[in-house]
């Protein structure tokens, strides 16, 4: 998936570096000799607590970031699978995480705040630790864009899915909390958080997530349709997303794709709705894009037709990235109404899916709406 983070890679790209741990005043020795141990007794258990006290009071009064970088590093490699560590470590992270966002709140400069914040959340992130869930949680209305990035990341990386797809109760009833959450960051988040937000809904086996993915369509829709979308490019994950939660005829409903039957055509209706209005803005916006944005879409286009449409047909599909390299606008838009349909004749995905595009359910409707002429240029 060629997604580039562009905007975040300027604001945060400095503050995630993986340096070499070198040399920090925080003492390792203890704790790494508790860590080679089978069975803990009170004592080893204090040493862990007052590591990550110390690790952490260092890593918000640190200002310079190859340190904090450092700092980072040190604390996530002491992490263990031993169990009495692993708990006691993660309570202790919490403690003084928790400790270290209210220590950040009485600090003098807005961008010593932020920045705190910023690493703390990061750190976070690197520890993969669901017990956190609800400190990340508490930060995911911030206003900051970055630090809110973060506290979604820390909520929907990989790791972090995997527990919450476990088979534990608490685990899934932590997935549907934490949909509810981002639910409603949506409407105000950049494109960059809501390509993370949709990961997340794709790769989580609850009703809670594909509707969070339908709302991801909604409002990408919605925003190609008044043409105020931005960063066509990320369409590409959005697209991708979508199309991995509708399950093939071959393919079991309950094992590899847990889409349920009432939720599949309206994936697959939102899929190729998206997918249209890519295709038709790239046909009409001639006028008013500009060489980046067409560039994006052509991306949109050629990669949705490569790894969703080919899959969800059932064999290699080569036209539209044929169509786009020629920049012949009159058959891209044939292979639109080949692929999603026209007026009077269903397309090969709709009939492939067997879904149609009436949100009523009064009348069958065979053709995506149509994409409304661009606005005038003032």
């Amino acid at each position: 998936m060629k997604i580039k983070w562009l905007i975040f890679a300027v604001l945060v790209g400095f503050l995630v570096l993986v340096m070499n741990p070198g040399s920090v005043a925080v003492n390792t020795r203890e704790v790494d000799n508790v860590r080679k141990k089978i069975v803990l007794n009170d004592s080893d258990l204090k040493i862990i607590d007052d590591f990550l006290a110390q690790a952490i009071q260092e890593l918000v009064g640190t200002r310079d970031f190859t340190k904090i970088a450092k700092i980072r590093t040190v604390i996530l490699s002491r992490q263990s699978n031993q169990a009495q560590y692993a708990q006691q470590f993660s309570e202790s992270a919490r403690k003084y995480i928790a400790e270290g966002f209210k220590q950040a709140e009485e600090l003098p400069r807005p961008e010593r705040i932020i920045g705190v914040k910023i690493n703390l959340l990061i750190l976070m992130d690197g520890m993969r630790d669901l017990g956190l869930a609800d400190l990340a949680i508490a930060m995911l209305k911030n206003e900051n864009m970055v630090i809110r990035y973060w506290a979604v990341h820390c909520l929907t990386n990989s790791s972090i899915i995997a527990q919450l797809n476990s088979t534990i109760t608490s685990n899934a009833n932590q997935a549907s909390a934490i949909a509810t959450q981002l639910k409603d960051l949506i409407e105000t988040s950049t494109p960059e958080i809501v390509v993370l937000i949709a990961q997340f809904a794709a790769g989580l086996n609850i009703p809670e997530a594909e509707q969070l993915l339908i709302q991801i369509a909604d409002l990408r829709i919605k925003r190609y349709a008044d043409w105020t979308v931005k960063y066509e490019l990320y369409d590409s994950a959005i697209l991708k997303f979508l199309s991995s939660k509708i399950p093939l005829s071959s393919e079991s409903l309950g094992e590899t794709l847990p889409t349920t039957t009432s939720t599949k055509p309206e994936i697959a209706r939102r899929f190729a709705q998206l997918y249209s209005y890519a295709i038709q803005r790239y046909a009409k916006g001639d006028g008013i894009l500009n060489d980046t944005q067409k560039s994006h879409l052509a991306s949109v286009l050629v990669e949705t037709e490569d790894k969703c449409i080919g899959r969800l047909l059932g064999k290699p599909q080569l036209t539209i990235r044929r169509v786009v390299e020629r920049k012949n606008i009159q058959a891209i838009l044939a292979e639109h109404d080949r692929l999603l349909g026209t007026a009077t004749t269903p397309g090969q995905l709709p009939t492939a899916l067997k879904f149609d595009y009436s949100t009523t359910g009064s009348s069958t409707r065979t053709a995506p709406l149509p994409l409304p002429d661009p606005p005038t240029k003032k």
